[in-house]
Parts: structure tokens; C-alpha cells; sequence
């Protein structure tokens, strides 16, 4: 069994995992930093990466970019980081915080979350500046806010939120729990709630898709391992894990 409780057989038979190799380290702890919208998919790459590479185990922190961005900024012990917004992937690299250039891995894109049957009957973007209704939006400075605010601002809308979250996942958990009527998240994010949201179709909304880039840290004291972890992200089996939690291609 991998850590979190995904065989190795079964990852290769699902075609999702490289039979083991040597690697640049024998063993140890990858420590990644990963956005909250990666939840569920960048536990089962750390599955898939520790399974290839015996004796590794990798710690996951999940968390606004932005967020992460800033941990990473105060020192905090990060191998490698990988974001859903270049913005704060820029900010890294200009402080020589990075040890490379950002590679893209993903991209996502921005829908309406309801509760499951949709009980306020919402039925697009001009609902979020209906002041009778519960709206979410994720806070501002947090890459889910900024795409979120591009889509309303695209389709002439100004919403009137009645709550602000520091993260996807914590939006998406009140929207699952009906206590928003509705919130704007990824798309990937509609299975991760296990059936307790739906998505709302947007016939003509201006798209808002999200980029996802990932690179070493410069701090780390194993750079080959994170370049390494980099790589399996970006390879046929990293990319194989991701569009089957619903991510778009690079």
C-alpha cells in the first residue's frame, strides 16, 4: 500500500504509474505545496511519484496560493510549489525564490456551484448580484476570487457576496452543506463534492480558464527530487492522473 491507501498494482494497471526506478534519491521527504483546488489530484500523483520511488514520502500542504505563496516567502520548508495562478507563481520567481522556470501542467476552468437539485433555481451569473440570494465567492487576493470576479466583470455583473472564503475548498464545503445558494469554483471541484453540488450550465458566459504552473523551490535541500516530482506532473502518467480528475492540458 502507498500512504494514502492506493496499491502500486493497481496504479500500474490503471496505466497511471511507471514501474519503480532509481530516481535522484534513494529516499526521504518531498515536501509539496500545492493550491486546494489540487486536493484530490495531488494526492493520488504523491500515491502514484511515492510508488515509483521507493522509500520516498511526500507531504502535501494544501492552501490558497496565494496563501502558499506567502509561506513560501517566510521560509517556510517547501520542495516544490505548484499553483493555480501564475501571478503568484510570478511573484516567486521574481523574489529567486524558484529554482527554474514555471512549467505549466494544467489548465481549469470557472463555474457556478450549486447545492445538489439546485433549490434557489440559479441560472447564471446575473444571479450573484441578486441581494435575496446566499452568494460565496473565494476572497479576493486568492486565485479562485480573481478568476471569479474576471467571469462577473466579463458578463456585466456585480455581485453582492454574503461570504468571502480563503479557499476553493472552504467555499465549495458551505455550498455542498446548502449554505450558500451559490459559489464560483472549478470546474474540477463539481466530482471532488461527491454529488452534493451540481454545476451550472453557462451558454455564452465568457470563459475564464485558470493556469496551473509548478516549479522546484530554490530553498530546498533536494532540488533533484522536487525536479523530479516536477517531471512525473508533466509526464504522460502525471498528465494521465490529472485529466482523470477532470484538469485540461497544458
Amino acid at each position: 500500500m502507498t500512504a494514502r491507501g492506493i496499491t502500486a498494482p493497481a496504479l500500474l494497471a490503471l496505466g497511471l504509474l511507471a514501474p519503480a526506478c532509481g530516481g535522484p534519491a534513494a529516499g526521504g521527504t518531498l515536501a509539496v505545496f500545492a493550491a486546494a483546488s489540487l486536493t484530490d489530484t495531488f494526492e493520488a500523483l504523491a500515491a502514484a511519484f511515492e510508488a515509483g520511488h521507493p522509500g520516498v514520502t511526500v507531504t502535501l500542504n494544501f492552501a490558497a496560493s496565494s496563501a502558499l505563496r506567502e509561506q513560501i516567502l517566510a521560509g517556510a520548508p517547501a520542495d516544490a510549489f505548484a499553483s493555480a495562478s501564475a501571478g503568484d507563481m510570478d511573484r516567486l520567481a521574481a523574489a529567486g525564490a524558484l529554482a527554474g522556470d514555471p512549467r505549466v501542467f494544467a489548465r481549469n476552468r470557472m463555474v457556478v456551484a450549486v447545492p445538489a437539485g439546485n433549490p434557489a433555481g440559479i441560472t447564471g451569473l446575473e444571479d450573484f448580484a441578486d441581494p435575496e440570494l446566499l452568494i460565496g465567492l473565494c476572497a479576493e487576493e486568492v486565485p479562485c476570487g480573481r478568476y471569479a470576479r474576471e467571469a462577473l466583470a466579463s458578463a456585466g455583473v456585480t455581485p453582492a457576496p454574503d461570504s468571502l472564503e480563503p479557499d476553493v475548498r472552504a467555499l465549495l464545503t458551505k455550498v455542498a452543506a446548502g449554505e450558500l445558494d451559490a459559489g464560483i469554483v472549478y470546474a474540477t471541484d463539481i466530482p471532488a463534492a461527491g454529488g452534493a453540488v451540481e454545476a451550472i450550465a453557462l451558454p455564452g458566459a465568457p470563459a475564464v480558464v485558470a493556469a496551473y504552473p509548478i516549479a522546484a523551490v530554490a530553498a530546498s535541500s533536494r532540488k533533484a527530487l522536487a525536479s523530479a516530482f516536477v517531471d512525473f506532473v508533466l509526464s504522460p502518467q502525471g498528465q494521465a492522473i490529472l485529466a482523470a480528475h477532470g484538469f485540461e492540458a497544458p
